[in-house]
C-alpha cells in the first residue's frame, strides 16, 4: 500500500497531490509558519484614541449660568435663595444626521466629536445670550463605542468601551467569561469587513494577542473541538479529538492506538492535509503551482524504522481535520488470506479428526 501512495504521487504529481518526507527540512519549514494572529491581522494594536460621540448615543447636556435671571436660571424662591442657576436638558439620542438640539444654540453636530469639543461649540453658540454660561456634556448611553460579544460566553451582551481602552479579555470577562473548555474555544474578531480567528489559549499565552478593541467590533466565541481522522493499520479507525490546543504527530499516533505490529508498515505512516501554495512552494520548490489553486493536497510521509523519525514526529504539529493513515505491511494481505483459509478449513479438519 505504501508503494501505491507513492506511485500515484509520482505519476500524477502535478495534477493531484504533493508527497514529501517528514525530515529536518520539512519540520523546520512548517515550524516557522506563522499561526493565526489578531495582532498581525488588524495591524494597529495601540489603545484607541479618545472615544467620540456617535449616532445612536444618548447625550445629556447641563448648562450653568453665573447669575440668576438668565436663559437657564429659575427665578428666586424666597428672600434669601437666589433660585437655580442651571438647567438639565433631557437626554437626547444622536440622530442619523449626527446632531442634537440645544435650546438657544440650535442644531449642533456632535457625531465624531468628543464631549469637550461639543461643550466648546455650545458655549460659542450661547455667547451674548446666557450669563457667563458653563456647559457639561456627558454620554449617558454609549452605543457607538461598544462591542458586541456573543457565542460561548455566559452572558452575551453589548459592552461599552471605557475611555482607558479595553482589550479582548476585558470584554470576555464583562460577558461572564468563557462557557466551554478553553482548549476548544476560538475567538473570532470582526472589525468592518475583516475577520480573524485565533484559539483562546493563544490569547491567554501571548499577551500581545490580547489586542485593544474598537467601537463596533463583534467578538464571537466559538466552541470547535479540533479533531483528526485515522485510517489503516492503527489501533482504531475513527475521529479523534485533540483534547488540547496543540498535538504532535507522535501524540496523534499514540491517541490512534499505535501501529498494529502484525499489520502495519513502519515505512508507511502518512499524514494528509491541505496546504496553501506558499507552503507548498517552500517544501517542494519544483512543483508547478496553478494560480487558481488556493489549497493543495499534501501527503507527509514518515518512516518509523529510523529512530530519528520519532524525534521529528514530536516536533511535527498536527492541525485540525488532518488525516492520519498507516499502510498495511506487504505480508499483511497474505496473513489475512491464511487466516481466512484456516477459519474455513477448521470445521472440516475437526470433522475428519472426530471420524478417525
Amino acid at each position: 500500500m505504501t508503494e501505491e501512495v507513492l506511485k500515484n504521487g509520482d505519476n500524477e504529481f502535478e495534477r493531484r497531490y504533493v508527497v514529501t518526507d517528514v525530515d529536518e527540512r520539512t519540520v523546520s519549514i512548517l515550524s516557522r509558519l506563522p499561526g493565526p494572529s489578531l495582532r498581525a491581522r488588524f495591524g494597529d494594536y495601540r489603545p484607541p484614541p479618545e472615544n467620540k460621540i456617535g449616532v445612536g448615543d444618548e447625550v445629556r447636556v447641563t448648562i450653568w449660568e453665573a447669575a440668576a435671571g438668565g436663559l437657564f436660571s429659575s427665578p428666586a424662591t424666597g428672600p434669601i435663595t437666589t433660585g437655580s442657576r442651571s438647567a438639565l436638558i433631557p437626554e437626547q439620542v444622536v440622530a442619523r444626521d449626527g446632531a442634537i438640539t440645544v435650546p438657544y444654540a440650535g442644531r449642533i453636530v456632535v457625531a465624531g466629536q468628543s464631549p469637550p469639543d461639543v461643550e466648546q461649540t455650545i458655549l460659542q453658540r450661547l455667547v451674548g445670550k446666557a450669563i457667563e454660561p458653563q456647559v457639561l456634556v456627558t454620554v449617558s448611553r454609549n452605543i457607538s463605542n461598544s462591542v458586541t460579544i456573543t457565542g460561548e460566553v455566559t452572558n452575551g451582551a453589548r459592552v461599552p468601551l471605557s475611555t482607558r481602552g479595553d482589550r479582548v479579555l476585558d470584554a470576555v470577562a464583562a460577558a461572564g467569561g468563557v462557557r466551554g473548555a478553553i482548549h476548544e474555544t476560538f475567538v473570532r474578531l470582526t472589525r468592518g469587513r475583516t475577520t480573524a480567528t485565533v484559539p483562546m489559549e493563544t490569547i491567554l499565552d501571548t499577551p500581545q494577542e490580547n489586542v485593544f478593541l474598537r467601537g463596533g467590533d463583534v467578538l464571537t466565541l466559538v466552541r470547535e473541538p479540533q479533531t483528526f481522522t485515522t485510517f489503516g493499520a492503527v489501533g482504531q479507525n475513527t475521529v479523534v479529538t485533540f483534547g488540547r490546543i496543540t498535538l504532535s504527530l507522535e501524540e496523534a499516533v499514540a491517541k490512534a492506538g499505535g501501529l498494529i505490529d502484525s499489520k502495519s508498515d513502519p515505512d508507511g505512516v502518512f499524514l494528509l492535509r491541505f496546504e496553501p501554495p506558499t507552503t507548498v512552494a517552500a517544501i517542494s520548490p519544483g512543483r508547478p503551482i496553478d494560480r487558481r489553486e488556493q489549497l493543495i493536497p499534501v501527503v507527509y510521509r514518515l518512516s518509523l524504522r529510523d529512530t530519528k523519525s520519532y524525534f521529528l514526529a514530536r516536533s511535527f504539529r498536527m492541525r485540525d481535520k488532518d488525516v492520519l493513515y498507516v499502510a498495511n505491511a506487504s505480508g499483511a494481505e497474505l496473513q489475512k488470506f491464511l487466516t481466512l483459509v484456516s477459519t474455513v478449513a477448521s470445521p472440516v479438519l475437526t470433522g475428519v479428526a472426530v471420524a478417525r
